[in-house]
């Protein structure tokens, strides 16, 4: 296990858990391939900004985190897709330090 230096990473409101959390190359077992782990809050920053279409900025700001660590998770997500279709390894989507939106909404309205 890591050790984490610095500041521990603020969880990041995610707006969709993924309902699918697999993906391999057709034709291979799952057994015979490597595995990429993808955190949920990296699938959320791709999600924002290459399917929604979002500026890093918006995206930061709806994931509640500054634009750097916005930036970070994303590289980091694209890093390891590009290794997985590259390499053809199976992709895993668990894990993170995530919360719901949903909840971070209820929460904050119980502050409020």
């Amino acid at each position: 296990m890591k050790k984490c230096r610095g500041r521990p990473k603020c969880p990041r409101r995610v707006e969709q858990p993924p309902d699918v959390t697999y993906f391999k190359p057709r034709g291979v077992p799952l057994s015979d391939l490597e595995v990429v782990s993808l955190a949920v809050e990296e699938l959320e920053a791709l999600r924002l900004v290459d399917v929604e279409g979002l500026k890093q900025e918006e995206a930061a700001a709806r994931v509640g985190i500054s634009r750097r660590a916005f930036w970070e998770d994303l590289k980091s997500a694209r890093m390891k897709i590009a290794l997985a279709l590259s390499a053809g390894k199976a992709i895993e989507i668990k894990g993170g330090n995530y919360i719901r939106a949903e909840d971070a909404d209820i929460s904050e309205d119980a502050d409020a």
